[in-house]
């Protein structure tokens, strides 16, 4: 009942547009890797409200990022405030649009999907999030074969994850369509993996989208294809516990492995889970890091940054704390704590600097949850943007982050879904 209340009072707090800006609550250094993760991640909050992604020394406000990083408060078990502020700030009238699309001439799959699990999450009502009713305009985004997929001038950048993400948020709201659960079983590769690039002639699986399509499966009764699935996760996963993506060198980094964990630790494979978490916890800022990194978790091996490692840590979290989709809620705990440390001498660190602009509108794109953002802001499930993952140079995993901005300034987005920047994903996205 406590939750309960908590998440009434949020949701409320919410809709009304009654939460002031405020850092997030002090609290007792955890030893918790989950929490200290989370509390790295809420003290990344530009103006306590919203993530954003730096692109040639500017900063976009990153609406897929942010949303994300409202999941992965949830699930550590923190900032609880902070999450209610970011998902008040998605729901503005002035930013719900620039990752949503207007509805009409421009409305994305995987943004509504995104956004509609995460009010869910919150304990917001997604029929009326922001103003808009995100589950009609979800339905209406599905073809008749089942597939969701975007409307958008910048064309059609749906993918596995955003059938998965359909599906979860859908399930949670009563139930998902059958045609849509039907199309996403028959997406699945000989071997149990699904793709993140659909109807191809070649199926490739993916780690970051099968990760997705386990606890869509799950969630839709789909136990023996959940089975395969998982069957595959668990062969792709290297020596070292972690899991890499499909990008030109792939590795293994805390993206995939994250949401790979979630799906392993859903679906039974315990063992699996552990090993991937191992992987994830090995990657985290130590005590003997700059205390401002404390908690983070890297991207991969070569150590923190800056530019990834935002990203990186809300898909990570995903995996350490093992709460999977269909069951998330938003925690009652306040708190945003720092990892606990022996006292060691202060160390300092200057970063570069960046001016902050506002987005206009543009699609974003859902794919590989898990590359590294270097160089450019993305969107991840809206159309022809740019896809910020939190790698290298892939789309996020599905779960979009709107750099609308940056499809405004023109050029950038020449290569549309190509410049499908390594900002992003969803993830997801």
């Amino acid at each position: 009942m406590r939750h309960g209340r908590a998440a009434a009072g949020i949701a409320a707090l919410i809709v009304t547009g009654l939460l002031a800006p405020a850092l997030p609550a002090q609290a007792e250094p955890t030893t918790s890797p989950g929490g200290a993760a989370g509390g790295w991640l809420s003290r990344q909050l530009v103006g306590g409200d919203h993530l954003e992604t730096t692109f040639d020394g500017v900063a976009y406000p990153d609406h897929g990022l942010t949303a994300d990083a409202v999941l992965a408060f949830a699930a550590a078990g923190v900032g609880r405030d902070s999450g209610a502020r970011a998902t008040a700030w998605l729901a503005k009238p002035e930013n719900l649009p620039q990752y949503l699309g207007d509805g009409t001439t421009e409305s994305y799959a995987g943004a509504h999907a995104k956004v509609a699990l995460l009010a869910q999450v919150q304990g917001v009502d997604p029929a009326a999030f922001g103003g808009v009713d995100l589950i009609t305009r979800l339905l209406a985004r599905q073809a008749p074969s089942g597939r969701f997929s975007d409307q958008s001038q910048f064309g059609d950048f749906s993918n596995g994850i955003t059938q998965s993400l359909a599906v979860i948020a859908l399930e949670r709201h009563g139930s998902a369509p059958q045609a849509a659960v039907d199309y996403l079983v028959g997406q699945a590769c000989a071997g149990g993996g699904f793709p993140q690039k659909l109807e191809q002639a070649t199926c490739e699986p993916d780690v970051d989208t099968t990760g997705y399509a386990v606890q869509a499966l799950l969630a839709a009764g789909k136990s023996t294809e959940a089975g395969k699935a998982l069957d595959w996760l668990t062969s792709a996963q290297e020596a070292n516990g972690g899991f890499a993506d499909l990008s030109p060198a792939p590795k293994p980094n805390a993206n995939s492995t994250g949401l790979a964990a979630q799906a392993l630790r859903v679906g039974g494979r315990a063992a699996a889970a552990d090993k991937a978490v191992a992987f994830l916890t090995g990657l985290q800022v130590a005590c003997s890091g700059v205390e401002a990194n404390r908690g983070a978790i890297a991207y991969d091996s070569t150590g923190f940054d800056a530019s990834t490692a935002t990203r990186a840590t809300a898909q990570a979290v995903l995996g350490v704390a093992g709460v999977g989709l269909t069951t998330l809620k938003t925690s009652d705990n306040a708190d945003a704590p720092t990892l606990k440390c022996d006292a060691q001498p202060p160390t300092t660190t200057t970063g570069p600097t960046t001016t902050t602009t506002t987005s206009t509108t543009a699609p974003t794109t859902t794919s590989n949850a898990s590359t590294p953002a270097a160089t450019a802001p993305t969107t991840t499930t809206s159309p022809a943007a740019v896809v910020v993952t939190g790698r290298q140079t892939v789309a996020l995993a599905n779960t979009g982050a709107n750099i609308a901005p940056v499809l405004a300034i023109g050029a950038l987005m020449l290569v549309s879904g190509a410049l499908a920047l390594v900002v992003s994903r969803r993830r997801t996205r």
